[in-house]
């Protein structure tokens, strides 16, 4: 077994016998535990009481982040003409057809989200096992495959942050950086749960949000009272 560094022993002493925290405790540890040499993502992984593998208990959505997510998001549009004209003003970083088709198809994704005019998507369907997977596909229900192009590229840069329940029901994202302010961190985490919770399928049963947990990129994780997140 390897030997574990300094930074690692000493961050996992400071979360041990920790466990459902209130998020004000959650978010001030996991940050002040944050110590790699790079700003460290805060991520949080939600375990949801829902199957996956039924429509109805399929989880969702889109949420802008109060406070941003501390990320430079790169953004390709697919559109024509004047569609493709209105993404580049908006500040989209890649914009193509046929052509960025076939450097997606060519194994080139220089993107981390992706949005197209709904005349395109016959030409966007042929990504889907390309996409699909990496969740990048665009979708009408979570605003990426829309005629307003130049409100979903300005909505991807400002810190709109996409979920989906996985295998499992787990949710997970990023909602911000090391180094925002505990207020802010805990403002961005608040205004997740409030999305995930108001996306709730009609087929749930039981309890819904089962279990929360923060960590950073590099660090352990501590889990959250789940209550405390919706109160306002």
């Amino acid at each position: 077994m390897a030997k574990l560094g300094k930074r690692t022993r000493t961050a996992r002493e400071a979360f041990a016998g920790k466990e459902n925290l209130k998020l004000e405790e959650a978010v001030a540890l996991v940050k002040g535990n944050a110590k790699a040499k790079f700003d460290e993502t805060i991520e949080i992984a939600m375990n949801l009481g829902v199957d996956t593998r039924h429509a109805d208990q399929m989880v969702r959505g889109t949420v802008v982040l109060p406070n941003g997510t501390g990320k430079t998001v790169r953004v390709a549009v697919f559109a024509r003409g004047e569609k493709a004209d209105e993404a580049k003003a908006a500040g989209a970083d890649i914009v193509g057809a046929e052509d960025l088709m076939e450097t997606i198809q060519g194994g080139t994704i220089e993107f981390d989200r992706c949005i197209a005019t709904p005349d395109m998507m016959p030409i966007v369907g042929r990504l889907g096992k390309i996409l699909g997977p990496r969740n990048l596909m665009p979708n009408p229900k979570v605003g990426t495959v829309t005629p307003d192009v130049t409100a979903a590229v300005q909505a991807a840069k400002g810190g709109e942050v996409q979920f989906r329940a996985e295998k499992g029901g787990v949710v997970h994202a990023g909602v911000g950086k090391a180094s925002f302010d505990e207020a802010k961190l805990v403002e961005n985490v608040k205004a997740f749960c409030d999305a995930v919770a108001k996306a709730k399928p009609s087929g749930a049963k039981g309890t819904y949000m089962k279990k929360i947990s923060l960590s950073s990129s590099m660090g352990p994780g501590v889990t959250i009272d789940v209550a405390a997140t919706t109160e306002h």
